[in-house]
Parts: C-alpha cells; structure tokens; sequence
C-alpha cells in the first residue's frame, strides 16, 4: 500500500475525532487571547515564521530570506527554533554563537543546523518552549530581533509580526483539521497573522490566485498576501566545492530527499537538469550508509552518472561514502516586490 493510501485512510478515519481536536485548539487560542494562559513579552521584536498547514511550505528558506533581510540592514537577527527530529533534552541549547556550530543535526535536528551553517554571523537555539530560547539570546545581549521557526501555534511569547506560509497548489478551504486533515488548527487562527505568503508560485494558474485569496479575504479580511518561488541559488559536493549549475546540465542523475514536501524539490531540479529517476523519504528521514547504498543501487540502474539531494538531507549525510558522487543544491525564496519593505515597516526598520 503507497504512503500516499496510508495517509488518506488516516485522514478517513481521523475526521471522527477532528471536531474534538479543533474544538481544543479553539479554546487554547482563546485562553492565549484572554491571558488565561500566559503570554511572555520579550524585550527584542519578535517574528514568527509558521503555517496552519501540517507539512512543508518553506518555513526555513523564509527563516533564511528573513534573516539576511535583517542584516542586510544593520540588525543583528537570531533565531529559535524547536530542534524536532533532534536528540537534546536541555532547556535551550545553543546550535550555534554565529562563529561557531556546536551540535550535530543528531542533536539539534536537522533544519537549525542547517540555518546555523547557512547565517554566518546568526546565533541559532533550540528550545521545546521558545520563550526559554529567546531569554538565553536576550541575556546574551547578542541580537537585535528574534524569528521564530515554526512558531504560529506557540502563542506562548508574544510577538511583532506574525507570518503564515503556505504551499502553492494545497487545496486548504476543503481541508479538515487533524487528525482528519492538514490543518493544524481551525482556519479562523489566520485572525492573528499578520500577512500570508504563498511558497512555490511559479506556474501557478492565475485563477487559483484569485480562490486563495477570496478565501483568505474570508478568514482574514485585510490581511496582506505575497507570493514567492524557490531558485537554486549554488550547487557544491560533499567537500562543499560550489560549482556553476551549468555544470550538471548534461549529467544523468538520480535524486532523493526527506522533506515534507518533496514535489517542490522534483519541480526545481526537473526544470534545470536531467533527472532519470528519484525517490523520496519521510521528512526529517534519518539516513543511515546503507540508505545510501541502496540509493546507489537505484541510481546505476537507472544509467545515472551521480546523485542531487537537498541541503536540509546534506546536513545527514556529508560524512557518508557514496560509490557514486553527491551534489546538493542549495535553494532560496525570491518574493514578490513590496514584500521587504512591508516587513521592514512592521518592524519599524525604514
């Protein structure tokens, strides 16, 4: 039975308990509002990058954009996230001071690591509770403002602006809440956000533009929509040799990766290179050697020449032998005009 059967029959038989759950998390919200639970103001900006969706829709490439728009600006962003995936039970640990990374992707999960090799100069913590996150980098003295990785559901500190991401193409007004959907919490919690950003737009039928924001106008009247698509920004091996992407043009290769959203990753490089064959995993999938061995089993039965993977799996992987060479392309967000001067306005930048 294919994963894809697995998860609608889950969803089939989730519906029964999805009132439950979003009947829950109605009321969690509202006790967040009403100050029933308690809310953390922080003495730094906040920005919460999050989605109402389960799975991906860019959240680390905004975490990235974000970040150097930041400090492309003269501020000294830093970032907390959860660290899911990883192994630390600590309170807050520190992934990395800017300078230097200190926990492995076994530690710390596989998306901070990756943030703290691509934001040189960007403190990054993990916390289960990111209040205890953001007062370890207040006490540091070491940041200006604090983005928030996967933060829309932790209403537990107060924030500045809150930003929703969502996928391009996702159907979300027929969606249930989980268990019997994708969403996270009932769609009304778009009330709190800020603006909305749609992720993987290129291509996108203009009509559907038009739904997605008719619909959003509904949840959330007035709230600001952008839209955005991800490039390829570098590609390097596993020594980290960045070579031009002209240069695997012509080559056969063999893709895989373990993201929530590996369509986005199929669509980039499908459109740049010549694939002949790929195969997916879960995401935040554990790679182990013989996971490789198998890929490259696949791959030479496929007439493939070399293997492309994302910088996310890179962070699993890059001390893993491969009979066959490994290339991972790195990936950014390019947003529409008008997005950057409206975040930097929020957070009274310009």
């Amino acid at each position: 039975m294919s994963d894809n059967r697995l998860v609608r029959m889950a969803f089939f038989f989730g519906k029964i308990f999805s009132p439950v759950y979003s009947l829950v998390m109605r009321i969690r919200a509202a006790f967040y509002a009403k100050g029933i639970l308690a809310v953390t103001r922080l003495t730094l900006p906040v920005v919460s990058v999050g989605n109402l969706t389960l799975g991906g829709t860019g959240k680390t490439p905004m975490v990235m954009y974000l970040a150097r728009l930041l400090s492309s600006h003269g501020l000294r962003p830093g970032v907390v996230s959860r660290g899911y995936g990883g192994q630390n039970r600590l309170p807050v640990a520190l992934v990395s001071d800017g300078n230097r990374i200190f926990l492995s992707s076994v530690e710390a999960g596989d998306e901070p690591v990756l943030l703290a090799r691509e934001l040189p100069g960007v403190p990054v913590v993990i916390s289960r509770q990111r209040v205890n996150g953001g007062q370890y980098l207040v006490r540091r003295d070491c940041v200006d403002v604090l983005i928030l990785d996967d933060g829309f559901q932790h209403q537990a500190v107060s924030r500045d602006f809150d930003l929703v991401l969502f996928a391009s193409g996702v159907p979300i007004s027929s969606e249930w809440v989980f268990p019997g959907g994708i969403l996270r919490e009932p769609a009304a919690a778009l009330r709190r956000a800020d603006c909305c950003v749609v992720t993987g737009a290129a291509g996108r039928d203009a009509s559907d533009d038009v739904l997605f924001r008719r619909w959003l106008d509904q949840q959330c009247p007035g709230v600001p929509v952008f839209f955005g698509d991800y490039e390829p920004v570098a590609l390097y091996d596993q020594q980290q040799r960045r070579v031009p992407l002209e240069e695997l043009v012509d080559v056969p290769l063999f893709a895989f990766c373990g993201i929530a959203n590996p369509q986005s990753f199929w669509r980039i490089i499908e459109s740049r290179f010549l694939v002949k064959g790929r195969k997916p995993f879960s995401d935040h999938y554990p790679f182990l050697s013989g996971d490789i061995e198998d890929i490259v089993r696949l791959a030479l039965a496929a007439d493939c020449a070399a293997l492309i993977t994302t910088e996310k799996d890179y962070v699993k992987i890059k001390s893993m032998k491969s009979a066959l060479p490994i290339w991972v392309l790195a990936v950014g967000l390019r947003m529409e005009e008008g997005f950057d001067r409206f975040v930097l306005e929020k957070l009274c930048v310009v």
